[in-house]
């Protein structure tokens, strides 16, 4: 049997007590999209930012692709040795940088080597169809639309061998919701590459997803 590619076994982590995620496990395989739906204050992000490395676990173990990278109360792979791309609700690109500016930054930080930045920056784009002409723009002056194109791209341009999603469409309208979601799930289907989306549109889960898993306030259920 093989083995899953990420692995979190009994993972806690609370804000002074409140909030977070509690005794939660999850096991997910190479190539596969998993779509986490549930309300607000639920847990999603936090999910999301244990397996990233941005949190450390109150109590549990995660594993990635075999390696324990997280223990209670400590990190033992630093988030920017996971390789984990991180697409945040709220996109978060730098607003000094540049789209091209933006992706360099990644791409250096994820050892792509200095001569080989720019064609990988280019091809990225390409796939996430952000027009080469935005390459030169700031975050501000891209649509909404265009910005959330370029958070993806950021997030794969260091070659990700898992990509994390925080409610990527929360603030688009309806129209381009649809024509996004389409297009990522797509590009996943095209990379294979392992996935996590968090969100509390159902929509999102069943377009996306190849399992869904429910998150209550106190509880987890697998569908």
């Amino acid at each position: 049997m093989t083995a899953p590619f990420l692995r979190l076994i009994a993972v806690s982590k609370r804000y002074q007590g409140h909030g977070g995620i509690a005794e939660f496990s999850l096991e997910v395989s190479a190539g596969e999209s998993v779509v986490v739906v549930g309300p607000s204050g639920c847990g999603k992000t936090t999910l999301l930012r244990v397996i990233a490395g941005l949190e450390c676990p109150d109590t549990g173990e995660i594993y990635l692709d075999g390696r324990i990278v997280a223990e209670a109360k400590r990190n033992i792979v630093p988030a920017n040795k996971r390789r984990i791309g991180f697409v945040f609700q709220d996109l978060a690109l730098w607003p000094h940088l540049t789209v091209q500016g933006n992706l360099e930054f990644v791409a250096a930080s994820g050892g792509v080597e200095k001569g080989l930045r720019l064609a990988r920056i280019h091809d990225v784009l390409g796939l996430c169809r952000v027009n080469p002409q935005f390459a030169d723009r700031y975050p501000h002056q891209l649509s909404g639309g265009e910005q959330q194109r370029v958070a993806l791209a950021r997030a794969l341009v260091g070659s990700p061998r898992l990509l994390l999603m925080d409610e990527p469409f929360s603030s688009l309208d309806p129209d381009l919701r649809v024509t996004l979601r389409s297009e990522l799930s797509a590009l996943q289907q095209q990379l294979r590459i392992t996935a996590i989306y968090v969100t509390h549109d159902v929509q999102d889960g069943e377009a996306l997803a190849d399992r869904i898993i429910t998150m209550g306030r106190s509880s987890v259920n697998r569908v």
